[in-house]
């Protein structure tokens, strides 16, 4: 299925409440629908929220594949995941499921994380998810409680379920702009979530791509837009995780 992406990065509501135990309702056709934007209560986590037609069709494309993804390492995040098309060629022989959504933010993989990733009783977690929260402006600290509540969730499933935290490629798009320092901020508190071992480990993208100037180093690791990445920038990404599955015992 095509997942949409959105020209321009908007946040849709902002609040500072935390939510750390929330369940979405039981749902036996579908997946529980999005709640409304405008009702902050209703989501958990705090920050950003977004919520794009795309995302129902994206949800909905998921829920049809749950038996078939059963037991897969499982990648959640936004666009610079759900972009990635050649995923399951990138790592033969490795069962994987993508559940990437395009302008996707930590608020929204919050609710959605029980139902398209921990329901799969993955082998192993990739999360990578901050981008757009950037790009509307949230505050890093949001973003850090937000996937610090993904992990401790993931743990709740299963104690010693591999996790991989990804920090935040850099990117040059002049439309999309984050704060300045909010790049270092977060990915800063990114690779400070834990001590690498045989069940967590944090895979800092952004140095792998970045110049000294903190954009992207290479422009054909990027798509055009200077955001997203092309298929030579997946290859990157995945060559840098096949050492640390390996680490970990994940096969």
């Amino acid at each position: 299925m095509k997942l949409h992406l959105p020209k321009l990065i908007l946040p849709v509501a902002t609040v500072i409440t935390l939510v750390t135990t929330f369940t979405p309702s039981s749902a036996a056709d579908g997946p529980t629908p999005f709640p409304d934007a405008k009702e902050a209560s209703a989501w958990p986590g705090q920050g950003v929220i977004r919520v794009h037609g795309w995302m129902t069709d994206n949800r909905n494309y998921f829920w049809s594949q749950r038996q078939k993804d059963k037991g897969a390492v499982v990648f959640v995040g936004d666009s610079l995941t759900g972009n990635w098309k050649s995923l399951a060629a990138s790592f033969p022989g490795l069962k994987v499921a993508n559940r990437g959504i395009g302008g996707d933010v930590s608020r929204g993989v919050l609710f959605r994380f029980k139902e398209d990733v921990l329901d799969l009783e993955p082998e192993a977690i990739v999360i990578n998810i901050g981008s757009n929260d950037l790009s509307a402006h949230g505050d890093p600290a949001t973003i850090e409680a937000n996937i610090k509540e993904l992990i401790a969730q993931a743990r709740a499933y299963k104690a010693s379920v591999p996790i991989i935290v990804c920090t935040i490629p850099p990117r040059d798009k002049a439309d999309a702009p984050a704060k300045p320092g909010a790049y270092a901020d977060i990915n800063t508190r990114i690779l400070k979530l834990g001590k690498p071992g045989k069940d967590f480990e944090v895979l800092d993208l952004f140095t792998l791509y970045a110049n000294k100037e903190g954009k992207p180093a290479n422009p054909e690791h990027f798509a055009a837009d200077k955001l997203h990445l092309a298929e030579p920038g997946y290859q990157v990404w995945a060559e840098a995780l096949k050492p640390v599955f390996k680490r970990m015992n994940i096969k």
